[in-house]
């Protein structure tokens, strides 16, 4: 199984909810794409938090110096992202890609994040209350239904909002996968914890 981890915005809680998800399925973790902060990138955050002895940690096809869009990353490395440079890792286990912010975000001047998702993908969106946050979680959905990809469901990051989540599980019509508290830290013990919360509803995914 592959799944894509993407969210409606950035900082919504990707990197914690792909750490859940690897530990839960002992999966395999690859970003991509990671801009700005490389000794402190998402690969090696999940890798702190996950503590199973399967998984493995893929390189990033494209590491990036700058915090910023990777298409504006790129050019001030002076370089141009080339999706046949993004090469899917081979393994046999379980795979989890996570995006980079969300999927409409510029990789260069024709082609966006959602470009990278494969038609063998399960896409699961990764969503947090804010104002607007039901607006931008079902344009994210459309988007990729319009595209005839796959979602898997949908996690919810954050303090409750039992009014937005449900409206957007009735308008999309998918399932919740699990939902983060707002946790005052995330830790391994805290993944494990998750990760046995959530573990039955990623086997469903088909």
């Amino acid at each position: 199984m592959k799944l894509f981890i993407t969210g409606i915005s950035t900082d919504v809680g990707k990197t914690i909810a792909s750490a859940i998800i690897v530990e839960a399925l002992q999966a395999d973790y690859w970003k991509p794409i990671q801009a700005g902060d490389l000794e402190h990138s998402d690969t090696h955050k999940v890798q702190a938090l996950v503590s199973n002895t399967q998984s493995q940690f893929h390189p990033n096809s494209y590491a990036l110096q700058t915090p910023a869009s990777p298409h504006l990353a790129a050019a001030k490395d002076r370089i141009t992202i080339d999706l046949n440079q993004i090469q899917e890792p081979q393994t046999k286990n379980h795979l989890v890609i996570e995006g980079a912010g969300g999927i409409l975000v510029p990789l260069n001047e024709t082609q966006s994040v959602v470009d990278i998702i494969q038609s063998d993908y399960k896409v699961i969106v990764v969503s947090r209350h804010y104002l607007g946050s039901i607006n931008h979680t079902l344009l994210t959905v459309e988007a990729l239904q319009n595209r005839k990809l796959s979602i898997a469901g949908i996690v919810f990051s954050g303090e409750e909002n039992t009014s937005s989540e449900s409206i957007i599980l009735n308008r999309t019509g998918l399932p919740c996968i699990g939902r983060i508290d707002q946790e005052p830290y995330f830790d391994t013990n805290v993944i494990v914890e998750y990760a046995d919360l959530f573990r039955e509803n990623l086997l469903k995914i088909q």
